[in-house]
């Protein structure tokens, strides 16, 4: 028996629809939309040369990632950095992510291990900082950063938690790429670090203890970030 048919316009609507969210995700990640901003549907489309309908589904995707804003009557906005709302997410984290991490290391096989080794080995490897991209840690640092993070809790086997992490990341990363060098001082390699060590040993306790210690000073970096904007 024949599959229903597929419809070219909506496959193309669709892939329109990608192309434009990955770009407003990428423009709103780097900076060119400052929190607050106004993200117009009617200037998008002209800017991108697609219809109203094709922007206003990849807006409604960036709201469900939290990488932009509803607003009643005035349409769509880049989220405003409020101690609220960054500390609901970094709640949320820490209450998510060390449970996640303790399955992780119970069920991780050896090819985990292997991964988690990996991706630190990239994290340490991959600089932070270049000059062609300011203050803000490079995509490639961050890209390599969320690897690692991701890594260590693919052990557990859950996708539906792993779907969790990946909407609370995008939300947090916003935030972290306004903000990071605000903390220069801060010795992230070291917790990661730590983290990649208590992994592999097995020793679900200190790796949970670590990294909601970890989790913890990245929402006071940023709650000092908001409150210095202010």
């Amino acid at each position: 028996m024949a599959g229903t048919p597929r419809n070219p316009a909506s496959s193309g609507k669709q892939m329109l629809s990608e192309q434009v969210y990955a770009h407003l995700q990428g423009a709103i990640m780097r900076g060119e939309h400052a929190p607050g901003d106004a993200l117009k549907p009617q200037d998008l489309a002209k800017e991108q040369g697609v219809s109203l309908a094709v922007v206003r589904e990849a807006l409604v995707r960036l709201v469900g990632e939290g990488l932009a804003d509803r607003l009643p009557n005035r349409g769509f906005a880049v989220p405003l950095l409020t101690d609220e709302r960054w500390q609901e997410i970094a709640e949320a984290r820490r209450t998510i992510e060390p449970a996640v991490l303790r399955m992780s290391v119970e069920r991780g096989d050896v090819d985990w291990e292997a991964r988690v080794r990996a991706a630190h080995h990239r994290l340490v490897r991959t600089p932070p900082y270049a000059a062609e991209e300011g203050e803000h840690y490079t995509r490639a640092w961050a890209e390599a950063h969320r690897v690692f993070h991701r890594t260590l809790l693919e052990g557990c086997g859950n996708r539906a938690l792993l779907e969790t992490f990946d909407r609370l990341w995008i939300a947090s990363e916003l935030a972290r790429r306004w903000s990071a060098h605000r903390t220069p001082d801060r010795d992230g390699a070291e917790e990661h670090r730590r983290l990649e060590e208590a992994a592999l040993a097995r020793d679900a306790d200190t790796a949970a203890a670590v990294l909601v210690q970890h989790l913890t000073m990245t929402a006071a970096a940023l709650t000092d970030a908001e409150s210095q904007a202010t």
